[in-house]
């Protein structure tokens, strides 16, 4: 049965509680209901197609509707939808394992979970009770966790507590363990520092004051590899990431590397530690796992963390943590085809060369006055909007300046969101370079009017 345009906006206002959305003023708006999708496109319910620049969320990677994820998801059904990882195994989960390991030679064994938060909640999980497994009374004091400014990690409690996104976490400081925040590379904001290469400078030796001090209390440290994507798509400087691995082995303590976002080709690489040659100790991945078809995320650890929890059963040595539906069947095997494709395709070339392109067509939103700084890796592109470029002041919220922009580029046929003041294009890795172009055509045309409208609105 098909539903029309304003049941189904009836039934959604009533209904549905929407993340990471005002309710309040949702509401007073014409809400997109999307119906379908194919390649690059989304189609809502009244048959008008836009083009996915958010990739569903950062996760899709082949395209909506792909014939090949969808055959892999048909043949798993027909033979099992779901059992349970606890105490047995089962076909996909196995195979999928084997396969993450072999683009992390130093990684030994895979915890799936199904939300990249959950698997950065495990990560945590194993960095502190690791510690205590080796020796609970001479590493009794290593409860802490470091992670950068604007970090942010995923939204269950352990997550949120080595976020450092105000907006987000603010309300839930109560709730939450201890943190010891240290200073990111945002290089637009710190020019105060001197060059990209001052800025890491500084921020190291302020990580590495901080391990100095306190590493006898401090688990681990926590980061996005390369890029810091909900912060509004900081983009690291070369050398900043590989600085961070060698203070953590030079103060003993863990390496946490968070490629949630940045994993399965978005950056350029399959994943971004690669670009540095880093080694981490506990590697979450998620999002883009699937192809953007299903839940699925994944911790994977080395050797020496997963033989920490090796004992008797007397020894309270196992990792006590697991979800109902770890190890989906259905998950993995999209996840296995995912990935084979991404080989088959040349995806990941593709993606640099399209990445190079994509660089020079954004280059011209700087003709804006209101563009105050373009940064991308790979596919992951934000632009920030300010009010004045000269001191890179941003417009109040009540003005929602980025928000209309959103409204106006969907109206265009283009759908983004924004961080802030960061106007985020993260498209589908395997649109093509025509449809980008179109992307980056509407996102100049949808800035250029809101700089006209606000532009008007102080005259």
């Amino acid at each position: 049965m098909k539903y029309s345009y304003e049941q189904l906006e009836q039934w959604d206002k009533q209904y549905v509680w929407h993340p990471f959305t005002q309710m309040k003023q949702y509401v007073n708006e014409r809400p997109l209901i999307i119906e379908r999708g194919k390649g690059s496109y989304l189609y809502d319910v009244n048959g008008r197609r836009y083009l996915d620049g958010y990739a569903s969320l950062w996760v899709n990677v082949h395209g909506h509707n792909d014939p090949e994820l969808n055959a892999a998801l048909r043949e798993q059904l027909e033979n099992i939808a779901h059992s349970t990882l606890l105490g047995s195994a089962n076909v996909p989960s196995i195979l999928l394992a084997k396969t993450l390991i072999s683009y992390w030679p130093g990684m030994a064994k895979v915890f799936y979970s199904d939300t990249g938060a959950a698997a950065v909640e495990i990560a945590l999980k194993i960095a502190y009770q690791y510690w205590k497994n080796i020796d609970p009374v001479k590493y009794a004091k290593k409860n802490k966790f470091v992670s950068l400014k604007e970090a942010y990690h995923g939204d269950t409690v352990g997550a949120v507590s080595v976020g450092g996104m105000a907006t987000f976490h603010r309300i839930f400081a109560p709730l939450l363990f201890e943190r010891i925040e240290v200073p990111s590379p945002y290089v637009y904001r710190m020019e105060k520092y001197g060059s990209e290469q001052d800025v890491v400078r500084y921020c190291l030796n302020e990580l590495e004051r901080v391990l100095a001090s306190q590493h006898e209390h401090i688990a681990a440290v926590i980061v996005e590899p390369l890029v810091q994507g909900a912060a509004g798509i900081i983009v690291h400087p070369r050398g900043f990431l590989k600085g961070v691995e060698a203070l953590c082995r030079q103060y003993g303590v863990l390496l946490i590397c968070d490629e949630v976002a940045v994993g399965f080709g978005r950056t350029g690489t399959m994943f971004a530690c690669e670009q540095e040659k880093v080694a981490p100790d506990l590697v979450c991945l998620g999002k883009g796992i699937t192809g953007g078809y299903l839940p699925l995320a994944a911790t994977l650890v080395t050797e020496e963390v997963y033989a920490a929890f090796l004992g008797e059963a007397d020894e309270d040595k196992t990792f006590y943590h697991g979800h109902t539906y770890t190890g989906n069947q259905l998950t993995c095997s999209v996840a296995l085809k995912n990935i084979e494709l991404i080989e088959q395709r040349g995806l990941i070339s593709s993606v640099q060369q399209k990445a190079r392109r994509l660089a020079e067509r954004l280059d011209a939103l700087y003709e804006i006055p209101i563009v105050g700084d373009i940064r991308q890796k790979g596919l992951m592109c934000g632009i920030e909007i300010v009010k004045d470029r000269r001191t890179k002041e941003v417009f109040p919220r009540a003005a929602m300046v980025e928000h209309r922009i959103v409204l106006e580029a969907r109206q265009r046929g283009l759908i983004i969101r924004p961080l802030g003041p960061v106007l985020t294009f993260i498209p589908v890795l395997s649109m093509s370079e025509a449809e980008m172009d179109e992307a980056v055509r509407i996102l100049f045309d949808s800035i250029a009017c809101l700089y006209e409208q606000v532009r008007m609105e102080r005259l």
